[in-house]
């Protein structure tokens, strides 16, 4: 071949060096722009040679999107980068953070923190096998997942991208690198990046560093810590990310003792890079050169200067991608950035690319297409369901249990927000960025699988909120609550009380004092409990937000299977208390970390 760099058959980093060298600064540039596919235009993405495309939360090419509609987008793209004088293919990039959450009719797992309640590395890599499936089935390459952030405090908006307030469970949790991006051979060099095949995908370790732990919990605020303490707390995880040969690792909105993560050299470069010998690329968090700004003024050029000489490699910028390539093109013309800081990015972005096999490889292998929310991966996110769920509360006299439930009762009343709305169930990140209220994919809510799970025998009674006379006219056996949060994600989920929402206690309080009541909590972290509201109802069950299989509560809840979920975080009281968690404040909680019963009463086994 006359191009080094397109034989598959060469050393890879033979061919990066020989691709680098034909590129023109321009082309380089275009490699290190990550733009939205809502301004990508096939001119854009051949002449200026953009490296990656994303589609954030919600970004399909329109609502509902098919997964074949989807194929027809990204392979559009694709198409277009090959015609570029070099023909460098795409990273296309997705928010795919609980299964392929983007497309509609996709596998929806439980989220992280109620994945780090299950305590099972082997299922997280499962999960991870599934979803990696899922995305290359619908053209995508790239996942900006897994959030490896260790959450000190539940006010935080993104708590339940965090699979624990402890570093142990969240450095296990790691597993799913490996399940996104395949098992990297014995002897594989630390810190290079690795991909398995075309069943595989690029992952994305963030938001690095520090993000969970946040003064009072504030998305993207400022985490005070020694050096050693982030290291020890926050930073092991990656470690465990760099060993399993993570590609990308995202700069955190975040600040470390008032220093912004995107403009701190020391830890992208001299610490990430350096130190833990991290050989794949560093890449921005959506417009966080425009947030990185907000103290310097209006020079988003100087933003620019900062952030690409602190270690970022690749920008998602996303929309004003013409400005961000016209300045970063000046800084490097007046010397501001040296050129061998451009061609370390521009080598670290081709380096994953090579690894990923996306120029071998660059379009959409359509034999995956049937993967997409196919029977066995609902299985699987059916047993994550069943897993993650923890008994808090089984019965007001520990020695009469209330749950396992009575299929064969005559009569029960199921009631609350939660029990029959699925975007709820699946809270943030699922269809559009924050989520939202009903039958927003494909999936089964706590209502269905209950009553597919009762006998014949047995009237299911439902009402979102109970009119004043239903007890007067109707008898039933008990009642099954399911309330908690509606949808959000990132600062939107930002919250310093912690209530349950929509008068979720006052709803509680009245169905408990006329019937036997069991709770399901649906919530991306611990709420308020009063204990008075305790001391009514008879059962307690935090579900999380449990994703698109509502049929794994049924299982659990009529003995089916018995409950293993053990509490991935401290349970406060009150939140004057908070942060409380393990390591801090942790003496008079509601229910410590790692609490969990069976339905016999005991406490779940380690």
């Amino acid at each position: 071949m006359d191009c080094l760099y397109k034989n598959p058959n060469a050393p890879i980093e033979s061919r990066i060096q020989d691709l680098l060298s034909r590129m023109t600064l321009q082309e380089k540039i275009g490699q290190m722009t990550q733009i939205d596919r809502r301004v990508a235009s096939p001119s854009a993405i051949r002449h200026l040679s953009i490296g990656s495309i994303l589609s954030a939360g919600g970004g399909g090419p329109f609502e509902k999107a098919t997964t074949s509609d989807w194929i027809n987008m990204t392979d559009g793209f694709q198409q277009a980068a090959l015609r570029s004088r070099l023909g460098i293919p795409l990273l296309y990039g997705t928010d795919a953070v609980h299964g392929n959450n983007n497309v509609y009719g996709a596998t929806v797992f439980p989220h992280n923190s109620g994945l780090g309640a299950t305590r099972d590395a082997e299922l997280v890599r499962r999960i991870g096998v599934a979803t990696a499936l899922e995305v290359r089935a619908c053209g995508a390459q790239f996942t900006f997942a897994p959030c490896v952030a260790v959450c000190k405090d539940p006010r935080w908006g993104r708590c339940y991208e965090s699979y624990s307030e402890d570093t142990e469970i969240v450095r296990k949790m790691t597993s799913i690198v490996t399940g996104l991006q395949g098992q990297p051979p014995q002897g594989h060099p630390k810190g290079y990046p690795f991909v398995a095949g075309r069943e595989n995908v690029v992952a994305c370790a963030k938001h690095f560093v520090g993000d969970g732990g946040t003064n009072k919990g504030i998305n993207e605020g400022n985490t005070v810590a020694s050096y050693d303490e982030l290291e020890r707390i926050h930073m092991a995880p990656y470690l465990d990310c760099i060993c399993q040969g993570v590609c990308t690792i995202m700069a955190s909105y975040s600040s470390w003792n008032g220093r912004q993560l995107h403009s701190d050299h020391f830890l992208l470069t001299q610490v990430l890079k350096e130190k833990l010998g991290f050989k794949g690329f560093v890449i921005s968090d959506s417009e966080a050169l425009d947030r990185l700004s907000q103290p310097y003024g209006s020079n988003y050029r100087n933003c620019i200067l900062l952030s690409v000489n602190a270690g970022i490699d690749m920008v998602m910028v996303p929309f004003r991608y013409k400005l961000f390539i016209e300045d970063l093109t000046y800084l490097v013309e007046s010397g501001k950035i040296p050129i061998a800081r451009i061609d370390d990015a521009v080598e670290r972005i081709l380096r994953v690319k090579f690894v990923a096999g996306v120029f071998e490889y660059p379009l959409t292998d359509r034999s995956l297409l049937d993967t997409v929310g196919c029977k066995l991966h609902r299985e699987l996110a059916r047993e994550a369901v069943r897993k993650s769920l923890v008994l808090l509360k089984n019965g007001k006299d520990p020695r009469k249990p209330f749950l396992p439930l009575n299929r064969n009762a005559v009569r029960i009343l199921v009631t609350g927000t939660h029990a029959d709305n699925l975007g709820y169930q699946c809270g943030g990140w699922t269809a559009t960025w924050h989520g939202a209220s009903g039958r927003i994919t494909i999936g089964t809510t706590i209502l269905e699988a209950l009553k597919a799970a009762v006998g014949d025998k047995t009237e299911l009674v439902y009402k979102q909120c109970p009119p004043a006379d239903t007890f007067a006219t109707q008898e039933f056996s008990f009642a099954i609550v399911a309330v908690g949060e509606e949808p959000y994600a990132e600062t939107a989920g930002d919250n310093s009380e912690l209530p349950i929402p929509f008068n979720g206690t006052e709803l509680i309080s009245s169905v408990a004092d006329k019937v036997p009541t069991l709770v399901i909590l649906i919530s991306g972290r611990p709420l308020v409990l009063e204990p008075w509201l305790l001391e009514k109802i008879d059962g307690l069950v935090a579900a999380w937000l449990p994703g698109s299989e509502g049929e794994g509560i049924a299982d659990v809840l009529f003995g089916d299977y018995e409950f293993q979920g053990k509490l991935p975080m401290t349970w406060f009281k009150r939140v004057e208390q908070l942060p409380m968690h393990s390591g801090e404040n942790s003496n008079d909680p509601l229910f410590p970390f790692g609490f969990g019963l069976t339905s016999n009463n005991q406490k779940v086994s380690e």
